[in-house]
């Protein structure tokens, strides 16, 4: 698994939910999620698109919107349509169904949208690339939406629209594989404002040194060690890491750590013992204590917290 992936697995809790929403105008949602990343993608017709405290925000057919803070705005036919709470998506769902299906609005012209959520942890710490992304992620079909998001958000269109035998499974998966579409071809299109963890992956030397991490969060780095496979002297490796990613290469292993040990304890059974080891810690007490420090919350009531 590639670091994009891992850190967004690593960060998502349970699986995506989503709804087929049709609205009719007049229409209006308002829609907040905190501790999720949010997305619309408009199949049919139009949407204006308000976050609050900003400007209104015209969404075409093909266009795709992502909200990574879970931030309070309101969808609609108009930005004076007064919106409804959109509520929880999961709630919505019927077994068995690819989707749940809302419709709300009047009898006017109709706009065709999938919304929908992918959970995140709330407990800190938050990785930086999550925590780098602008408020809103705006992708207009209309300005060559990179192919491969193109024919991934066609193919949901087809499963939400005419859904057949394993719909449920095939149209979760593709939610599940828009977040990351999303974040790679915005961040191509918009590589100034490009979260700078990305930036660093892709840097062919700090690029090493992260992949390293990602692949043995376990090993007992030294910033010399990262150095030595970035190809670089300490003092070089130190300042470029530090300036490219936002944070010293040593604080950035512990927090990579930490949210390791999120998705451990989220995610099974194991003792404290074998989640410290996992993660690089010679004992369950000196996991404990940084566990604490960085969330707030022990590791054992995280778990319980969490379940």
């Amino acid at each position: 698994m590639d670091a994009l992936s891992e850190v967004l697995a690593a960060g998502q809790v349970g699986r995506p939910v989503a709804a087929r929403t049709i609205g009719r105008a007049p229409w209006g949602l308002r829609q907040r999620v905190p501790g999720a990343a949010l997305f619309h993608v408009i199949m049919r017709g139009t949407a204006w698109l308000t976050v609050d405290g900003g400007a209104p925000l015209r969404l075409d057919p093909g266009d795709v919107v992502l909200l990574p803070h879970g931030t309070s705005h309101a969808l609609g036919d108009d930005p004076a349509t007064p919106p409804v709470e959109l509520g929880s998506l999961a709630e919505r769902h019927q077994p068995g169904e690819a989707f749940a299906v809302v419709e709300f609005g009047g009898e006017g012209a109709q706009t065709n949208m999938l919304c929908g959520a992918y959970l995140l942890t709330r407990a800190a710490p938050q990785h930086p690339m999550l925590s780098a992304l602008p408020t809103v992620l705006h992708l207009p079909a209309s300005r060559g939406v990179d192919t491969q998001l193109r024919a991934l958000v066609d193919l949901l269109a087809t499963e939400v629209e005419r859904p057949g035998p394993g719909s449920a499974t095939i149209a979760t998966s593709l939610v599940d594989a828009l977040f990351a579409y999303l974040l790679r071809t915005w961040c191509a299109a918009h590589p100034d404002a490009c979260p700078p963890w990305l930036s660093a992956l892709a840097d062919p030397v700090l690029g090493r040194a992260l992949v390293a991490v990602h692949a043995e969060p376990a090993a007992p780095w030294s910033v010399g060690q990262l150095a030595s496979v970035a190809g670089l002297s300490r003092a070089a490796f130190s300042r470029r890491f530090t300036a490219q990613v936002g944070l010293p290469p040593l604080t950035y292993l512990t927090q990579w750590r930490m949210v390791r040990a999120q998705q451990l304890l989220r995610s099974g059974t194991a003792p404290l013992e074998a989640v410290a080891r996992d993660i690089g810690y010679e004992s369950a007490f000196a996991f404990s204590k940084a566990f604490k420090r960085h969330t707030g919350v022990s590791p054992a009531r995280y778990r319980e917290a969490v379940r």
